[in-house]
């Protein structure tokens, strides 16, 4: 009895460190966040620190974080992520290849 009281608990922090552990962190490029328009103006793209909102006539924020050069976004943490990678990015600029292979140049 007294082996099944330890290991309720040992096995209630096992899922705990599993649960935090199952999404890396990565820091935010601080040149990514603020908002962004495409240079045809169809498209605005607002970046926070937690959020990444695409507005094209309807705006939807995702989940994302950024590996090397390529944005992960995720609806509500569903998987698979969609990708976008980064082109180019400078304080006035950013281009984008989106996952249909099209590629959208945005400036702040």
């Amino acid at each position: 009895m007294k082996k099944n009281a330890l290991m309720v608990p040992v096995f209630g922090l096992l899922l705990f460190v599993a649960a935090c552990g199952a999404e890396p962190e990565h820091p935010v490029n601080k040149k990514l966040v603020g908002k962004w328009m495409s240079k045809n103006g169809d498209t605005r793209l607002e970046i926070t620190d937690k959020g990444f909102t695409m507005d094209d006539g309807k705006p939807v924020t995702e989940d994302y974080f950024v590996l090397n050069d390529t944005i992960f976004t995720s609806y509500e943490g569903s998987r698979p992520f969609t990708k976008f990678l980064i082109k180019n990015l400078d304080d006035h600029k950013l281009t984008l290849f989106y996952p249909d292979s099209d590629i959208v140049e945005f400036s702040r």
